[in-house]
C-alpha cells in the first residue's frame, strides 16, 4: 500500500493564476476575430447596410474592387476563414499573416479615400500589431535572416 505525503507549505498547490498578458492576449484575438468574421460574413449575406453617401474616391475603388468578381469574394473569404481561426485559437500566426495585407489595405482605404472609418481601422491595426508581438515566438524563424 503506497502512502502519499501532504504537500509541504513550500510547494504550490494549484495551478499558477493566469498572466494579465495572458487574459488581454484572448481578448485581443476573440475580439479580431469577432470583427473579421461578422464583417467578412457581411460580405456575403449583407446583413449591415451600406453608408447612402461615400466619397466619390471610395466609390469608385468599391466599385472597381466588385468588377472584378472575383476580389471582393476572396478578401471576404479570407476575413471569415482568418476570423474563424482567431475565434477557434487554432493556427492563430497563420491567421495573422493572412489577414496583415487586409488590414494593411483597410488602414490606407481609410486614410486616403474614407476618412470616418480611420478609428476603427486603427483600432484593427492596434489589435494585430498587439498580436503579432503576443504571436511573434511563430514567426521569429520566418524573420530570420539566411546567409
Amino acid at each position: 500500500m503506497t502512502t502519499t505525503t501532504p504537500p509541504s507549505s513550500n510547494e504550490p498547490t494549484a495551478a499558477p493564476a493566469k498572466c494579465r498578458g495572458c487574459c488581454l492576449t484572448l481578448i485581443a484575438r476573440v475580439l479580431m476575430g469577432l470583427i473579421f468574421f461578422v464583417f467578412g460574413l457581411n460580405g456575403f449575406l449583407h446583413f449591415i447596410p451600406q453608408p447612402k453617401t461615400m466619397p466619390d474616391g471610395a466609390m469608385a475603388f468599391f466599385g472597381a474592387l466588385m468588377n472584378t468578381h472575383y476580389m471582393l469574394p476572396l478578401i471576404m473569404g479570407t476575413q471569415v476563414v482568418c476570423g474563424a481561426l482567431l475565434l477557434a485559437n487554432r493556427f492563430v500566426p497563420l491567421a495573422l499573416a493572412l489577414i496583415a495585407p487586409v488590414i494593411v489595405n483597410i488602414v490606407a482605404f481609410h486614410a486616403f479615400l474614407e476618412p470616418a472609418g480611420l478609428p476603427m481601422a486603427a483600432v484593427v491595426l492596434a489589435l494585430e500589431l498587439y498580436l503579432a508581438w503576443a504571436y511573434r515566438r511563430a514567426f521569429k524563424p520566418m524573420l530570420a535572416a539566411r546567409f
